[in-house]
């Protein structure tokens, strides 16, 4: 298995993009920089629960959100999508706890999310691959200029993150470290 000794830690991957301004992202699940709970994760002992996840302070003039987990620090050169949600109205500012269900049926209405990396279009949760160093899983909520992105349910979420580069007035960043 690969280690921190023979693997470069990846860049934070939102401070390599064109600075925005942000707003506040809490959970009641996770914490800022703290470990992920393993009900979150994609485990033996995880249930792939998506994380509970409450926004505010987002510009005035937002049409919309999209919200995406990503791991940067996955094996591989582009790092690994868990979860990204479209679709979501400026009247929208939280998602319950599990509403990554692959069915779709606990998202706001309107919202989709995008197959991940997995294949699968719901949460998956963190899984490292045993022995691996931490990896830091990056919840984002993107405050967005338009409710429409023009994307459907097949877009790739690296398509539909380079596509969201475009329309991001504001960003929230959460970040959850997990080690197996």
């Amino acid at each position: 298995m690969p280690t921190s000794l023979t693997r470069p830690v990846a860049h934070e991957p939102y401070g390599l993009l064109p600075p925005v301004p942000a707003f506040s992202l809490t959970s009641t699940d996770w914490v800022h920089g703290g470990r992920v709970p393993d009900v979150h994760t994609n485990t033996d002992s995880g249930q792939n629960v998506s994380p509970q996840l409450t926004w505010s302070g987002f510009p005035e003039q937002t049409a919309g959100f999209a919200v995406n987990v990503f791991d940067p620090d996955a094996p591989g050169v582009a790092g690994w999508w868990h979860w990204t949600v479209l679709g979501l109205g400026p009247q929208v500012t939280s998602l319950v706890r599990g509403a990554g269900v692959p069915d779709g049926s606990a998202l706001p209405e309107g919202a989709f999310a995008l197959r991940g990396d997995d294949g699968v279009a719901g949460y998956v949760g963190c899984a490292p691959p045993p022995g691996d160093q931490v990896h830091r899983y990056y919840v984002a909520v993107h405050a967005l200029d338009t409710a429409d992105l023009g994307l459907t349910p097949d877009t790739p979420p690296g398509a539909a993150s380079c596509v969201l580069v475009f329309h991001t007035l504001a960003r929230a960043v959460l970040m959850g470290t997990y080690q197996r």
